[in-house]
């Protein structure tokens, strides 16, 4: 099921023009930064000696992944996935679902991580699963804490079990899942709690995963990439030893915003080069959920971004995998899905470039 995006949504808002002028400072580190090749060069030799197949930690050496976040009901993901794929002209390489924390042995599919629809989905497909510490349409009472969730408070109810079914799907299936625990969660503090809270919640549930032999998770920290709030992200990442992938989440609003139309280059690439310089400087990085608004005065120009990703993706040292979100967010002039056929008929050239169609194994 899509997550409530509503008061993300809300803080995105007051986060968005402070962000734009801190990304247009860094704009002049970009040229350092791609300073090693020539425009749309791509990577050097395989990191496996020549071999494209993914990583231990489902890393492509020679490219990056395509994936998306498809909107669904509670059992047609199939369905909505294979739709997608078909206007798309491929077939996805991750899908990207998002989950609660409500007790898993109910009948309520957000509760549950690995549903029957996303392990038949992830049979020919690797899946991202975004885990939040909400209990969608439950009480404010009854939102579990980072404080509670580091305690062990939901260990029994919650994590243990989902644990289980992720490492009996990994017993089962051989595959790995990506696993994202509080996407965005520099929005979410200091109403789930602190920074540090935060850090030691997201431990607690990287070790009890290990401790219960669930070692089939890729372990991957998503922030929304707002640099205003850069300090955040510093004090809210687990460590080098508790993460796998870094993603971060960047889009072009537009009106929905009140922004300037930003080209796709412009969403990621300032993100991208404080990231590689105060984060990580190897670790895979993730364009976990990407997109674009419309322009209702000139329809042409949501084709033209999409036709950019291509060539600004190859030039993003160390992203390995884009993932487009097809979807909207709430507010008037929110819609980030795929306006016409112009739209997809771009998205579908860009997504056919031999950089984002490599070997699932």
């Amino acid at each position: 099921m899509p997550r409530a995006r509503g008061p993300v949504s809300r803080r995105r808002r007051l986060l968005l023009t402070s962000a734009t002028v801190v990304g247009a400072v860094l704009v002049a580190v970009l040229a350092l930064t791609n300073a090693s090749g020539p425009p749309g060069s791509g990577p050097g030799p395989s990191a496996t000696g020549g071999e494209c197949r993914p990583t231990d930690l489902l890393e492509p050496p020679c490219g990056a992944w395509f994936g998306a976040f498809v909107p669904h009901g509670r059992d047609d993901l199939e369905d909505r996935v294979l739709a997608y794929e078909k206007r798309v002209g491929r077939r996805l390489d991750i899908v990207y679902t998002y989950h609660d924390m409500s007790l898993p042995e109910g009948t309520r599919r957000e509760g549950q991580l690995l549903t029957p629809e996303e392990q038949r989905v992830g049979e020919d497909r690797m899946l991202l699963l975004s885990w939040e510490s909400k209990w969608w349409g439950g009480t404010e009472g009854q939102q579990p804490t980072w404080k509670e969730i580091a305690a062990g408070e939901l260990d029994e109810s919650v994590i243990d079990v989902q644990a289980r079914r992720i490492k009996d799907y990994g017993e089962r299936t051989g595959k790995k899942v990506f696993l994202s625990f509080d996407l965005e969660m520099d929005t979410r503090t200091p109403d789930n709690g602190t920074p540090a809270e935060y850090v030691k919640a997201y431990r607690h549930i990287h070790d009890r995963f290990e401790r219960l032999g669930a070692d089939n998770v890729v372990w991957t920290w998503i922030v929304t990439g707002y640099l205003n709030h850069a300090g955040l992200f510093e004090r809210m990442y687990p460590g080098d030893g508790y993460v796998d992938w870094i993603g971060y989440n960047q889009y072009n609003y537009y009106r929905c915003h009140e922004t300037d139309w930003l080209t796709f280059a412009r969403t990621q690439r300032a993100t991208h080069a404080w990231i590689r310089k105060n984060i990580s400087g190897d670790k895979p990085l993730m364009l976990s959920e990407f997109g674009t608004a419309a322009d209702p005065s000139r329809p042409e120009r949501q084709a033209e971004w999409y036709a950019q990703v291509p060539r600004v993706l190859k030039d993003l040292d160390g992203v390995k995998a884009a993932l487009q979100w097809n979807h909207r967010d709430p507010g008037p002039h929110c819609d980030l899905a795929l306006a016409d056929d112009a739209a997809w008929r771009s998205l579908r050239e860009a997504v056919a470039d031999p950089y984002l169609n490599q070997p699932l194994g």
